[in-house]
């Protein structure tokens, strides 16, 4: 037997588990985040012999890593290779700087690499204990359209998913409502971090024990752990060499997606520099440059929708990889190594009005077509290169992430660039469809007594 790979919480006041168990617990009961207790380490041949991969062996390669003892092999093989089913393409833009496409799965959204695999583990081990799970999470925008997908139709898993009604565009409000069946939404008149108070404060509730509640946000570490694959698909797919360093920039906002980035660094992948950009809400650019955390309440609504949080959760994740202790509310009792941090990691806050202007300057320069957040990505890539120009070299090799299909922001796009962006297929047809959803106030009290009438 493989020896398992133990979990333990960012608040050290839990218990460590196995990577099922972490998954089906979601956050820990001392409201922290499950953090692996060891970072397997990919090594240099194994980096070699992806290059003649596909997406799913990848995959398999990675995500075994973490699952070793806890899933049968040929059944995660079965698993990766029904996630991911879908193309990932890497777009040239100039030089050696590249756009991943992470769009191209059922939602259109990045968040399905994470969402699709999630769902099949859950269900995997929910079906083999013949168990029930009740998945509560909060979407900025992307995330409960993915996981409302990923799960949609499971016979034991029910999902319930907040999100902020006047902060998310009509075409992700709809990728959720029209579903139906075992998906339940349920919109505030609320930010993103409201939504995601609620959904933390009734997992810590001893009282809805029996509702077997789990996240699929990404507080959730199986939401993590299949992140870090397309990091490693990029640089096989892109690198001359094994030890040829690379550059990534990740738009970031409740910082999943860059967590996925930062275990990949700390598995061995060679990065040069891994770039933070983030939109208005600049907490984590500031705690960079200065050392002192302040949240920001509540977070500013910019057009990069998703990416709208002024405390992320994954934050305290980060805190730890370097040594530090932070707490969910962002108290900081142990500080991280934070030169150490301040080497490895590059972050800069991106206003609309330059979010604006990079999808202009992208569009009419390389006929590269981004959207609000991928733009947000591509400037702080900009940025860094702009700042670090006479120090790296001319063929530097950088990747930076598009994380949603420019066609779910239609509006933006129209009236920067004057025209439509053309739909995917798994967008098509959406407008037609029949919505339907909760609404309710921003109130713990109401959230818990609808959980319990409704299940």
């Amino acid at each position: 037997m493989k020896e398992k790979i133990s979990f333990y919480s960012t608040n050290l006041n839990s218990g460590n588990l196995t990577f099922d168990k972490a998954l089906l617990k979601g956050q820990a009961p001392d409201k922290g985040l499950y953090m692996p207790e060891n970072i397997p380490t990919i090594l240099g041949e194994e980096m070699a012999e992806m290059k003649s991969m596909e997406y799913f062996e990848i995959a398999n390669i990675i995500i075994g890593h973490f699952l070793k003892g806890v899933i049968p092999d040929e059944k995660l093989n079965a698993l990766v290779k029904d996630a991911y089913d879908y193309d990932v393409p890497l777009e040239h833009v100039t030089d050696r700087k590249y756009i991943m496409r992470l769009d191209q799965g059922p939602t259109a959204s990045f968040k399905d690499f994470a969402g699709r695999m999630m769902g099949r583990l859950m269900d995997y081990y929910v079906t083999a204990r013949n168990e029930n799970l009740l998945i509560l999470t909060a979407t900025s925008g992307d995330t409960g359209s993915a996981i409302a997908n990923a799960f949609y139709g499971f016979d034991n898993i029910k999902v319930v998913v907040l999100f902020p009604k006047n902060e998310v565009t009509p075409r992700q409000r709809k990728q959720m409502t029209t579903l139906g069946k075992n998906v339940q939404i349920v919109g505030l008149d609320a930010k993103f971090d409201d939504c995601q108070a609620l959904v933390k404060q009734a997992f810590a509730d001893s009282e809805l024990d029996y509702l077997n509640l789990s996240s699929a946000n990404s507080i959730n570490i199986g939401r993590l752990i299949p992140q870090i694959v397309y990091y490693f698909y990029a640089y096989a797919k892109l690198s001359k060499k094994i030890d040829e360093k690379i550059i990534f920039s990740v738009p970031s906002g409740n910082f999943g997606d860059m967590m996925g980035g930062m275990f990949a660094v700390k598995m061995g992948l060679p990065v040069q520099k891994f770039i933070i950009a983030t939109n208005e809400n600049d907490e984590f650019p500031n705690f960079l440059d200065t050392g002192v955390y302040d949240k920001i309440v509540p977070s500013k609504n910019c057009i990069s929708s998703a990416m709208n949080v002024g405390h992320p959760s994954n934050l305290a994740r980060l805190v730890a990889l370097y040594g530090g202790v932070m707490d969910e509310q962002g108290n900081i009792s142990k500080m991280p190594d934070m030169d150490q941090m301040n080497k490895e990691i590059f972050s800069t806050s991106v206003s609309d009005t330059e979010t604006k202007a990079t999808i202009k300057e992208a569009w009419d320069k390389y006929r590269l077509l981004l959207e609000p957040h991928g733009a947000v990505g591509w400037c702080g890539l900009e940025r860094f290169l702009k700042s670090e120009g006479p120090n790296l070299d001319h063929d530097q090799l950088c990747v930076s992430l598009e994380t949603a299909h420019p066609a779910k922001f239609p509006e933006q796009i129209r009236e920067i660039l004057q025209f439509d962006p053309e739909l995917p297929k798994s967008l098509e047809g959406l407008e037609e469809l029949t919505e339907e959803y909760d609404t309710m106030l921003n109130e713990y009290n109401a959230f818990k007594e609808y959980l319990i009438k409704k299940y």
